[in-house]
């Protein structure tokens, strides 16, 4: 349990901690602050777990409902955005605990209506004469990573998301997925694991890397 000082503490260094309280008195700006600092970054993790975008920003609005129903009693014990991706962590996998009971409730994609996220094959853009050779290199590893991370099961695509985009350590995470920080480093390291082997074919020889995947492993 935090302490007044630690609290106080919080405060001073996380200025999103300092909207928050506004938004526990009531103030509507504050709360349209943190949207606008947070809706971006939160859609764009639900988009990696969920694997659709529409139903990402749809579980978005969740998020950020939730955020201010909870407001009153909301205790400042940990960063501002470690509170707010637990939120978005727990909604997240009720969704996907929900699509695998009700499989016929899953979002059709356009990409890939069987399973909610674009293959590597048709995803990766053919080289082209119109497009630069550099900048569409980029293009294909941006796309192969992308699709490296939605080969991952569900909570190895949420630590690797807060780690390298979110930038948390194993504490934050391990406070976000509720686990320990120990069972974070092995998540990751198996993770880091699964993204190499994806990749690795890909980076070695240029090879699209078709059929590849992780998705049985949850943990």
């Amino acid at each position: 349990m935090a302490t007044e000082s630690s609290i106080e503490q919080l405060r001073i260094k996380d200025p999103d901690i300092r909207l928050m309280v506004q938004v526990q008195n009531d103030d509507a700006t504050a709360f349209e602050e943190l949207m606008l600092r947070y809706q971006g970054r939160v859609i764009s993790l639900l988009t990696h777990v969920i694997g659709n975008r529409d139903q990402a920003e749809d579980l978005t609005q969740e998020v950020f409902l939730r955020v201010y129903r909870a407001r009153k009693s909301y205790m400042p014990e940990a960063k501002f955005s470690t509170w707010l991706f637990t939120i978005a962590n727990n909604i997240a996998l009720n969704a996907i605990r929900t699509k695998k009971r009700h499989p016929e409730l899953q979002m059709p994609n356009s990409s890939d209506s069987s399973s909610g996220m674009p293959t590597m094959e048709n995803s990766i853009p053919a080289k082209s004469a119109v497009m630069p050779t550099r900048q569409l290199d980029k293009l294909e590893v941006q796309e192969a990573v992308r699709l490296a991370i939605a080969s991952l099961g569900e909570n190895q695509r949420i630590a690797v998301m807060l780690n390298r985009f979110e930038g948390m350590n194993y504490n934050d995470i391990a406070r976000v997925m509720q686990l320990t920080p120990q069972a974070v480093k092995s998540l990751l390291c198996r993770a880091r694991n699964n993204l190499r082997a994806v990749l690795g074919p890909y980076v070695e020889h240029g090879k699209q890397v078709a059929g590849h995947q992780n998705g049985s492993e949850k943990t």
